[in-house]
């Protein structure tokens, strides 16, 4: 293959993570009907890939209602907005082909558990990417809670203390609340003898 074959489809080449045969992927993909444009999400256990660069493939195998339904994607295709990873299966085959002749539990693939960590994305791609270009590589939780030094000086920042006139304005409005209550309370002070009075001689006079 000559140079510029080569360099026309590297440039073709999308980010994509890193998996294989067995495991569960979530595939967003354009769907266009007539004049509207929507996206379909295809949910189910990867077949096989094969094929290599710009023209590389996937397919993907599901149960719907009991029937086995496949689906074969380019895997550097725009129209794959998103391509998830739900879980690694524990195979040790590159195509799984035996899932055609299996129903319900059997064609289960089971999940893997161990060496999740380590792996990394593909060496032609740093990272996932939707359509817009947007990264999709995974963030451990250690690096989520990390924040920098300019963060931590808004946050401070936020929380300075308040300026004097906040003070003042704050104080003046606590002892206007405190004046009206204390008027309150006189007031019921001053009418809670003749009130109670008036209740005791409303019985008398209607009997």
């Amino acid at each position: 293959m000559s140079t510029i074959i080569q360099s026309i489809e590297s440039d073709q080449l999308r980010q994509v993570p890193r998996f294989g045969a067995g495991d569960r992927v979530r595939v967003h993909f354009q769907v266009i009907e007539g004049a509207r444009t929507r996206t379909q999400v295809f949910e189910g256990v990867v077949l096989k890939r094969q094929g290599s660069g710009a023209r590389e493939t996937f397919t993907v195998r599901k149960q719907s209602f009991g029937v086995g339904v496949e689906r074969t994607f380019p895997l550097h295709s725009p129209k794959i907005e998103q391509l998830e990873i739900a879980a690694r299966g524990a195979v040790r085959r590159a195509k799984l082909y035996y899932l055609r002749d299996r129903v319900g539990k059997a064609a289960r693939v089971s999940e893997r558990r161990w060496g999740i960590a380590d792996e990394v994305l593909d060496t032609e791609a740093a990272g996932a990417t939707d359509s817009e270009g947007t990264s999709q590589v995974e963030v451990t939780e250690a690096e989520a809670e990390e924040t920098t030094p300019e963060e931590d000086a808004e946050a401070t920042a936020d929380v300075e203390e308040a300026t004097p006139e906040e003070d003042a304005e704050l104080s003046a409005a606590v002892e206007g609340e405190e004046g009206a209550e204390g008027a309150v309370r006189e007031a019921d002070q001053a009418s809670g003898p003749e009130g109670d009075a008036a209740e005791d001689e409303a019985p008398e006079q209607g009997s």
